[in-house]
């Protein structure tokens, strides 16, 4: 689903929505309460959110991968493999699997490193472990429950913040704000921070301010005609994206997160396109989604977290790995 605008106000369906709200919220805590985590043998470090939709965790969890294969440790990925229908633990396969398989996210992660997807990912840490693994890294788990984790971090879109800080279906958030802060240990939060969020966070949180940049190889999009397209949360984060670069967005087809394309729905796109004089664009995480024949003919923007303080990252995974 796309996030729908009355999450960002108090309206009359907002209000209406509220005691939904209340009820999925008292679910929601009463299940992380009564939750018998595992310890398991290595570090776990979980990347999640507040909210649905995109944060930006995915490139959280590719740039702590890529810090941690850094200093000589061997991390795997861990998660539910949303969009997919295999159950596993199964380590992803990006020769053999696909998006149907084992969902977008898992198939992006793969391409960096060991990934495990699992329904329960206590299962899929173990089988990790004995595939040599050193640290485990949770992606889109704050409300899991079946691990317990050394480290906890939370990814926030600094343009919506918390939305209108109701809970689904009201609004946009998974758990209470409260309660969901007090089981963290660091929030990251990505591009300006226009809810002044930063300013209200509990003390005892670390900060960690970046932003998500379009890699160097983007410049080739500066001043050409572009038809966007993105099964995203917010769609229209990726076409402002192009449009600071540059682009010339000249059509935006948004589609619905974690959207499995029909050929169709990219025939379409790509005769547009060509019919414009223009470059067809899509996002990492959307190419994972389209046949191959047709990624091929489709430019994909890539793009990386950029702290304004690396070093608040590298000390954070210090600490959480020398305490074991």
């Amino acid at each position: 689903m796309r996030t729908p605008d009355f999450w960002k106000s108090e309206g009359p369906l907002v209000k209406a929505l509220a005691p939904l709200g209340k009820l999925y919220g008292a679910i929601t805590a009463w299940r992380l309460k009564h939750a018998a985590a595992e310890q398991i043998s290595v570090p776990v470090i979980s990347v999640g959110n507040l909210t649905v939709g995109g944060t930006g965790k995915t490139p959280v969890v590719r740039d702590l991968v890529k810090r941690l294969k850094d200093n000589r440790h061997r991390p795997a990925v861990v998660l539910r493999g949303y969009g997919g229908h295999i159950k596993g633990p199964l380590r992803v396969d990006t020769e053999t699997h696909t998006a149907l398989d084992v969902g977008d996210e898992a198939l992006l992660h793969a391409r960096d490193g060991a990934t495990w997807v699992a329904r329960k990912r206590a299962d899929g840490a173990k089988a990790a472990i004995a595939d040599g693994a050193t640290v485990i890294v949770l992606d889109d788990a704050h409300q899991h429950t079946s691990l317990k984790k050394d480290y906890a971090l939370l990814v926030v879109d600094g343009a919506v913040g918390f939305g209108n800080h109701h809970i689904l279906p009201a609004g946009p958030l998974r758990e209470d704000v409260r309660a969901g802060l007090g089981r963290a240990d660091a929030i990251i939060i990505l591009g300006k921070d226009e809810t002044d969020l930063a300013d209200r966070l509990p003390d005892f949180l670390a900060l960690a301010p970046g932003a998500l940049e379009a890699e160097a190889e983007s410049v080739h999009l500066h001043g050409r005609k572009v038809v966007a397209f993105a099964g995203l949360g917010r769609p229209q984060k990726f076409f402002d994206t192009l449009a600071d670069l540059g682009a010339v967005v000249v059509a935006a087809h948004p589609f619905d997160d974690h959207h499995l394309y029909k050929p169709a729905d990219i025939q379409l796109i790509l005769d547009e396109a060509f019919g414009l004089d223009a470059l067809p664009v899509t996002t990492e995480k959307d190419a994972m989604r389209l046949a191959p024949d047709h990624r091929q003919q489709v430019n994909v923007l890539r793009v990386a977290v950029r702290y304004k303080n690396p070093a608040i990252i590298e000390t954070l995974l210090q600490d959480v790995l020398s305490s074991r």
